[in-house]
């Protein structure tokens, strides 16, 4: 569950990427990240610990240091154990920024899941560090997560397996690599198991910047598309039978863009900057 939120303080911002963001000619949605955690005074830590690459760690440290980024160290965790390790605590406990890699997520949540880092994170976020990841490292983040599934545009009984996340919101559940992988069928069967929360699909090199007040803004090149499933009016999900298809009446599906924006308290989208006239 996420962590409770301090009186006089606010949580840092969550920020979800759909995987493939920009890291060299246009690096909007990282360079935005380094901004947060404080530019030039800012202390990051990357998490590789859904790749099984060598490399993935020590690319972001390089990437975030030519973003203009104050300290950044890649902390790796390979077994259960690493998690209660007091240095690399007091690393994440020191930092003000932290970023999850690209990989798998199973690979995170069964490592890191139930440990003092997991806990950590949460309570750290909930204190005002801002938390971000790609990919593998966007799913995580939310208290529902899709651990895998088919792809297509329709929902299907059994289509998505869902698994705990790491808990900083349940407002959402998150899909990534949206519009490239055809994956609108998976997050809309997702919702029809509990329509409490909204999915969230991220195109590639697309963020929602999600605010302590509840906004989502967009940035990077592609869209957001938000499922709204609050005035769900009917579902097949507890009748049908392995493959079949689901019928649902009464989804609410916003497309955003850069600029736009969604309030995830009253659940309402706003065109945002994209409403100011161009002189």
């Amino acid at each position: 569950m996420p962590s409770k939120v301090r009186e006089g303080e606010k949580r840092g911002w969550i920020i979800p990427i759909g995987g493939a963001e920009e890291k060299e000619n246009d690096p909007r949605i990282l360079q935005r990240f380094v901004e947060l955690c404080g530019g030039e005074r800012s202390n990051i830590v990357v998490l590789p610990t859904a790749s099984r690459l060598l490399d993935t760690g020590p690319r972001y440290e390089e990437i975030f240091r030519e973003l203009g980024a104050g300290e950044v160290e890649a902390v790796d965790y390979d077994t259960r154990r690493d998690c209660e390790e007091k240095g690399r605590l007091e690393r994440i406990a020191q930092a003000t920024g932290i970023f999850f890699t690209g990989g798998n997520q199973l690979r995170i949540t069964t490592l890191l899941g139930g440990t003092s880092v997991a806990k950590l994170i949460r309570v750290q976020n909930a204190h005002g560090v801002h938390v971000a990841g790609t990919s593998a490292g966007a799913a995580i983040l939310s208290e529902h997560m899709i651990a895998f599934g088919e792809e297509g545009g329709s929902p299907r009984a059994g289509s998505v397996r869902l698994a705990p996340g790491l808990g900083l919101t349940n407002r959402f559940i998150i899909d990534q690599h949206f519009r490239q992988r055809d994956r609108l069928g998976r997050l809309a069967t997702a919702l029809a198991f509990n329509p409490f929360a909204l999915g969230i699909g991220l195109d590639e090199d697309t963020a929602a910047f999600i605010g302590p007040d509840n906004t989502l803004e967009v940035e990077g090149s592609g869209s957001v598309t938000v499922v709204d499933a609050a005035d769900l009016q009917f579902s097949s999900m507890d009748r049908a039978d392995e493959g079949d298809a689901i019928c649902l009446l009464g989804l609410h599906i916003h497309m955003l863009v850069r600029g736009a924006t969604f309030n995830l308290h009253t659940r309402k989208a706003s065109a945002g900057t994209l409403n100011v006239t161009k002189e």
